[in-house]
């Protein structure tokens, strides 16, 4: 066994063309022509729109090298393409091998009779995906987004690279992942497949292998499993000449299991599976193993059914986010971005991701951070709210795509589920697709979503479950957004308009989409948009908001929440505030009810390049002030307060909902606070609340007790404040609830007795003090008045504050940590400290 890699530099050229110019491998058409100044940078003001002729054009690329004598010495040679995105035909020294026409899937050629001792020639050509899809679609029209390139389901790639309603029409051509010659003789390893069973205190992992051969010869086979604390466990097996298939056992006593964040450790035992002729190693698979047991639980109740993961036998509520790929252009995005986004998500308590169907598998990089951060993944497979073909070679190529990832990712601690589609089902029953020309399309849907994946995951990963869209009741074509079962995509608000406590009517078992937009960091916007720019309906600003009439929804859900904004950034400020108070909204009371909802992962976490988005993170990576929100609304333990009458917690009309909401408000104040526990552990501590003036005066304050059991939620308090709360005081009250444990303060929320934008608010006249402690500095603010939703920058400095964009009463001290930039004294970061809070922003 030998490897030759082919990364590197090559050179490529526009077809039909005689300059060669160099290239990188991986890379992209694009990522070349920027690094030689041959086209701007795209994602700056409306650069997209100059660069639309690089996916209309054919283009070729050409390496020459010389093969490593060992690799040239083995007794098969293969050229293998982890990834060619994605139209492509090759010829090696001359001779054609073979076409690919799947930017998902691996493509192996055998090449050993076409290398030479000499100079060998490898060249690939790739036809253009936009002429391709276009061509396609005037033979067979399909529906696709209305925002995207038409015809994209055509052509296995990633759909949002043809553009989506946050990103933009910028699809790739080129060698997008690894390229390179694998030598064997004898044998190697096509298949290997991990199992594990859980009895008791014991896990027996099972490794079945299937191997290629091309002699008759006995072969050693060795299951290697060294524990996180360095234990080896062995077993070995002997293959006679024509076996072609091996499997053998590792009993671990004792294992150290593997949990999601905030539920336990994520240790991970090194695999390796070898095979060897006598002495001679001919080939190695390599893994990293959490040791754990999954299920997805469905079970009747008075709900309806259940849709609850459960890990080693607890039933966790699943916390995170919806992932699109990271850039536009996936070969750009560099380990440390891709680590910042995985443990950011961490830092915000959250236990799972949703890699969304209408951007890629990801790369095995993604997949290593989930399993060292305890990320759960939902993996859909790549389709997305799009009619798609019916032939027979569409199907087939389809079906290698399938085993060929699921055999890739089965090994995964964090894979936690395979999903057939986005929204796709939801298209039949919803959006006029169920049409009688359609009908060969659906019959295809059906064969493909509840026959052939379901059957391939059934054979190729037994242990995931599979999902056949999302959403999806599991009634086929049933409301596949039932609220009582399945999972659901709850978009009444921001698409549809509603209120922000319509979630509060939308009692989902699973909330698998929501989401509101916000504008990106300042410091983002400077790097598209110049400042002439800086308005919202501006047209580098509007060419940067890719959702119909996305600016104007953010500033009509703003004049119902906040005054307007007098400057720009505060107008930046505002908007992911809102974004922060509607995902908020929706989570903690999907939390309090824990006991009928499982999991509300937010459309998204982050950004493909620098826009107006759902994005928590920004392109860059900068925490909005949703990511934010997120450590606090995710903690483990959270005090939560439901400002409506418990009534009006099972209208299933939000527009009655709503009419409640406002009635009572107007009428007084009426709050219930509830602790949620998702800790293993009963959880004790106390709650306290103060009714009081902006100026910290108070009018009435209580105490209560609490204990939480383990993978609760309990309601502490119901709180009815109309004597002390009339038309004549509301503006300037606001009720404050603080949780505490062994006299620290876990968590501190304000529920306001008017809106935002009728709230008497005034100088808060903030306080800063800054101290250095390590490797960190501690910013002690305090306020004289109550301070709205207090935001921390710091100028010159990329940072994530412990926390940002919380609440500070009168006469309160809030305590943040700073992780100090390198070089930077306790004097630089007072010189360089913003503080703001909500009476900055009018």
């Amino acid at each position: 066994m030998n490897l030759q890699s082919l990364h590197g530099l090559w050179q490529f050229r526009q077809a039909e063309t005689d300059e060669w110019l160099p290239a990188q491998v991986p890379g992209s058409v694009h990522t070349d022509l920027l690094a030689l100044d041959r086209i701007p940078e795209p994602f700056i003001a409306d650069n997209e729109l100059r660069v639309q002729w690089v996916a209309e054009r054919d283009w070729e690329y050409r390496l020459t090298f010389q093969v490593f004598p060992d690799v040239l010495a083995e007794e098969r040679v293969f050229l293998v393409c982890d990834g060619l995105d994605t139209l492509a035909d090759l010829t090696l020294n001359g001779h054609s091998m073979g076409h690919a026409e799947n930017m998902f899937r691996r493509y192996r050629w055998d090449v050993t009779t076409l290398l030479t001792d000499e100079e060998n020639e490898l060249r690939i050509r790739f036809r253009s995906p936009v002429a391709y899809i276009q061509a396609r679609q005037e033979e067979q029209p399909l529906v696709s987004p209305s925002l995207s390139i038409p015809g994209g389901p055509h052509l296995r790639k990633a759909p949002c690279q043809f553009g989506w309603d946050w990103g933009p029409q910028l699809p790739p051509i080129g060698i997008w992942r690894g390229i390179r010659l694998e030598g064997y003789s004898t044998a190697r390893l096509e298949n290997v497949h991990l199992r594990q069973v859980h009895t008791g205190n014991r896990v027996k992992v099972s490794a079945r292998a299937t191997i290629e051969r091309w002699q008759d010869a006995d072969l050693g086979l060795t299951l290697r499993i060294t524990s996180p604390d360095g234990q080896v466990q062995e077993a070995k097996a002997l293959l006679k000449s024509d076996a072609t298939t091996g499997t053998l056992d590792v009993e671990i006593a004792a294992p150290q299991l593997w949990w999601p964040n905030d539920y336990g450790p994520q240790p991970l035992y090194e695999t390796e599976v070898t095979l060897h002729q006598g002495e001679k190693l001919r080939d190695r698979y390599d893994c990293h193993l959490g040791l754990r047991t999954l299920e997805l639980r469905q079970e009747p109740d008075e709900f309806g059914t259940s849709f609850t993961f459960v890990i080693n036998g607890v039933p966790i509520f699943a916390k995170g986010a919806n992932w699109i790929p990271a850039d536009s252009f996936p070969t750009r995005t560099s380990d440390t971005h891709l680590e910042h986004l995985i443990r950011s998500a961490a830092q915000a308590h959250m236990n799972m991701l949703r890699v969304w169907g209408g951007g890629l598998y990801e790369d095995e990089r993604f997949y290593d951070l989930c399993d060292v951060y305890g990320i759960l993944v939902w993996q859909d497979f790549i389709f997305s709210c799009s009619i798609y073909p019916i032939d027979e070679s569409f199907f087939d190529n389809v079906c290698v795509e399938a085993v060929e990832n699921i055999r890739r990712l089965r090994h995964r601690a964090s894979l936690a589920l395979w999903c057939g589609n986005n929204e796709m089902e939801w298209g039949w029953d919803t959006w006029g697709w169920d049409d009688p020309d359609y009908q060969p399309f659906k019959q295809a849907y059906d064969r493909m979503f509840h026959h052939l994946l379901p059957e391939l995951c059934a054979e190729e990963d037994p242990d995931r479950p599979y999902w056949p869209s999302s959403p999806s009741s599991n009634a086929f074509f049933k409301e596949p957004n039932s609220v009582q079962a399945g999972d659901t995509h709850n978009w009444m608000v921001w698409h549809e308009g509603e209120p922000f406590i319509s979630y509060r009517a939308h009692d989902s078992r699973f909330a698998s989409e929501f989401g509101f937009q916000s504008l990106p960091a300042l410091d983002t916007i400077r790097t598209y948009a110049d400042e002439s720019e800086w308005n919202m309906t501006s047209y580098i600003m509007e060419h940067h908001q890719r959702n119909t009439a996305g600016n104007g929804k953010i500033v009509t859900y703003l004049t119902d929440h906040f005054r307007l904004p007098h400057d720009f950034e505060s107008l930046i400020y505002l908007s992911q505030l809102l974004q922060a108070e509607a995902v908020r909204i929706g989570v903690e009371h999907w939390r309090r009810n824990r006991h009928r909802t499982s999991g509300a992962l937010y459309w998204q976490l982050n950004d493909c390049w620098p826009v107006a988005s759902w994005a928590s993170l920004d392109y860059f990576g900068r925490w909005k002030a949703l990511q934010y929100a997120a450590r606090r609304f995710y903690a483990p333990i959270l005090l939560s307060a439901e400002d409506w009458t418990p009534a009006a917690m099972h209208i299933h009309d939000p527009t009655q909902a709503l009419k409640n909401y406002q009635a009572h408000r107007e009428s007084g104040l009426q709050v219930t606070l509830h602790v949620t526990n998702d800790l293993t552990d009963q959880w004790s501590g106390i709650v306290r609340w103060s009714l009081e003036t902006l100026e910290g005066q108070r009018i009435e304050t209580g105490e209560e007790a609490v204990t939480a059991p383990a993978l609760s939620s309990v309601c502490v308090c119901e709180l009815d404040f109309a004597e002390q709360v009339s038309a004549g005081n509301y503006r300037q009250v606001a009720l404050v609830y603080e949780l505490w444990q062994d006299d620290e303060r876990i968590s501190l929320g304000v529920v306001p007795c008017a809106p935002d934008k009728h709230l008497a608010l005034t100088d808060p006249q903030l306080r800063c003090t800054v101290r250095e402690n390590g490797a960190s500095f501690e910013i002690e603010i305090t306020a004289q008045r109550l301070a709205r939703f207090v935001w921390l920058a710091l100028e010159g400095a990329d940072v994530v504050f412990s926390d940002n964009y919380f609440d500070l009463p009168a006469g309160r001290t809030a305590s943040v940590i700073l992780p100090a930039p390198e070089g930077w004294t306790t004097e630089h970061v007072l010189e360089s400290l913003q503080v703001r809070s909500l009476t900055d922003s009018f």
